[in-house]
């Protein structure tokens, strides 16, 4: 008795300091959410206010003059991704399968009058997104979660139109989200393509001087941010590439490429070489073995990999500060956070608007990544 008395309290002192860490990390979130909802004067007062009229003030400084017509289409696309996730999670498959052809076309069709209106091709590379992460879920998971994860991608893509019609309208911010976007998403598809490609080397040949070849890619992640900004500076003002997407991408892909490799070396040292050696009898290339066998298999070893890389290069503040400028084609979303002013001094209210919107697009890619994260992470837990 007193044994499982023990382990009873034990068990209730656990949930308690789960509850109190999980309330600490709320808290933050909490107070930049109800401070984006309160006027500026319920903002400045000495005593906070806990009761306030609520007020969507500080969110209408960030959308421009004009609302275009199409931003409310790509919006209820959006929704009603978010929806048809939600009733496939619910087991109701079979019906959201059938509406996934409807949906598709009127993604594309959408972003294509999108494309002749404002002649963005933002709108273009979105349908080539689209159909490439179709392709890619159609091939690589499996028939039930498939549903649910092309919808889920139109809702993100239909997310991503949104902050371009909005940049195209006008507004700096979304302008500047939008560049997170495309600079986080992108170096995060690079750091772990050619991380994952990398991984399978060292896992799979025997490379002369491979410990030291893994060491040298890991020191690479031990240098501090801080001590290569002016080198960097320096090298990117003489090849053009400072206030350019290429420049952030290629340097954020540098930094997460380390971390990817490890991560993805870790996954593939688990799948048993037999798989392949099975597909080589049977007449693959190594090529097609890796696609057929290997890459299946380590989809949630991708997709945890691209959840921290991704959050890595969302994130990161001192490159995205020095190597642009202010009011720069390439400025990112942290800086632009970070100096808004108004009349009256720091205009907290437009901060916390801004950083609720900035917390959203990693928030949607970690919930569909959700599962194949949590695979992810405990891959390999049980030896065979």
């Amino acid at each position: 008795m007193a044994g499982k008395r023990r382990v009873g309290l034990g068990h209730y002192i656990i949930l308690i300091i789960i509850a109190v860490a999980v309330v600490v990390y709320l808290i933050p979130i909490y107070w930049i959410i109800i401070t984006s909802l309160k006027s500026p004067s319920d903002i400045v007062t000495k005593v906070p206010k806990f009761l306030f009229r609520i007020t969507w003030e500080n969110y209408q400084k960030l959308m421009p003059m004009e609302v275009p017509l199409i931003f409310y289409v790509f919006l209820v696309e959006a929704l009603i991704g978010i929806l048809l996730v939600c009733l496939s999670l619910k087991k109701d498959v079979a019906i959201v399968q059938m509406l996934i052809p409807m949906g598709s076309i009127l993604f594309a069709l959408t972003n294509f009058y999108a494309f002749i209106s404002t002649m963005n091709y933002n709108f273009l590379m979105l349908i080539v997104y689209a159909v490439a992460a179709y392709w890619l879920i159609r091939k690589t998971t499996a028939t039930m979660t498939q549903a649910s994860l092309i919808w889920g991608s139109l809702a993100a893509f239909s997310l991503v139109a949104v902050c371009a019609v909005l940049a195209g309208a006008g507004s700096k911010y979304f302008h500047q989200l939008l560049n997170s976007i495309v600079i986080g998403f992108g170096s995060t598809i690079l750091a772990v393509g050619l991380g994952t490609f990398s991984a399978y080397a060292f896992s799979r040949f025997e490379i002369l001087g491979k410990e030291d070849l893994l060491f040298f890619i890991l020191s690479t992640r031990m240098l501090p941010p801080v001590v290569v900004v002016i080198p960097v500076y320096l090298m990117y003002s003489k090849l053009g590439l400072r206030d350019t997407h290429l420049g952030l991408i290629l340097l954020y892909t540098t930094f997460n490429l380390s971390f990817a490799v490890w991560l993805m070396k870790g996954f593939i040292d688990e799948i048993p070489k037999e798989y392949e050696d099975a597909a080589l009898v049977d007449g693959y290339t190594r090529f097609q073995s890796f696609f057929k066998v290997v890459f299946p298999q380590s989809v949630t070893g991708i997709a945890a990999t691209a959840v921290f890389c991704l959050i890595t290069a969302w994130n990161e503040f001192a490159f995205a500060l020095v190597l642009t400028e202010v009011g720069g084609k390439a400025v990112t979303a942290p800086p632009s956070i970070t100096s808004a002013t108004g009349s009256g001094g720091v205009d907290w209210g437009m901060i916390a608007a801004k950083t609720f919107i900035f917390l959203l697009p990693v928030a949607v890619f970690t919930f569909l990544m959700r599962k194949h994260l949590l695979r992810g992470v405990t891959f390999g837990a049980v030896k065979r």
